[in-house]
């Protein structure tokens, strides 16, 4: 079946990311429905892992948990990251397309999916002076992410390696540029609508 196939290159792509993305740009390897299948992956295994990691080393209450609420630390930031550097490599001559740069992140976030999940099962049968190894397991997730998002990004859009460091940097500096503007937009939305309100309720009672 092409789709399992389709997923099981995302593990060569994990494994060898240089040929990987190589080939995911021009040989057309890399899909879009799994690159989404990955931010699908990702965002059960962050709620199930603040769900129902072991008490040693989850300090969330479950029953205040919202799963819903979970969506904004992970697909929020992938669409952020994704906007911010197709915007930002258009005007430093990136050869990226959208397309491919949702592909490249959606397969760079593999390794976090592949801790999490026995990262869970370790969570609930451990001691908290072996926390340390839950840990290490977290930490190595997030740096091999960082490093096969570094080799998509400079893949996708024909980078020198410090080129690529510096637009990574810079993307992450826009993403905050955009939240701002995104709260200073919903906040003057907020005030138009009080106002507006506000002039109606005195309208009403004058009438």
């Amino acid at each position: 079946m092409q789709f399992l196939k389709d997923i099981k290159y995302s593990l060569h792509v994990a494994m060898h990311p240089f040929d990987g993305f190589w080939d995911l740009k021009y040989e057309n390897k890399g899909k879009l429905r799994v690159a989404v299948l990955m931010l699908f992956a990702v965002t059960v295994t962050m709620i199930l892992k603040r769900q129902f990691a072991g008490y040693v080393v989850n300090f969330n209450f479950p029953l205040d948990l919202n799963s819903i609420d979970e969506l904004k630390y992970i697909v929020l930031p992938f669409l952020l990251w994704c906007i911010a550097n197709w915007s930002l490599t258009t005007l430093m001559d990136g050869e990226g397309k959208f397309t491919e740069i949702v592909i490249a992140t959606g397969y760079a976030m593999l390794p976090l999916i592949l801790v999490n999940i026995p990262n869970i099962l370790l969570s609930n049968v451990i001691t908290l002076r072996e926390s340390s190894f839950y840990y290490l397991l977290d930490t190595l997730a997030l740096l091999w992410f960082i490093w096969l998002l570094f080799i998509g990004t400079m893949t996708v859009h024909q980078y020198t390696v410090t080129k690529t460091i510096t637009t990574m940097l810079l993307t992450l500096l826009v993403i905050g540029v955009i939240i701002f503007l995104g709260l200073l937009f919903f906040s003057l939305i907020q005030q138009i609508v009080s106002f507006a309100y506000t002039v109606y309720q005195e309208l009403s009672l004058r009438g």
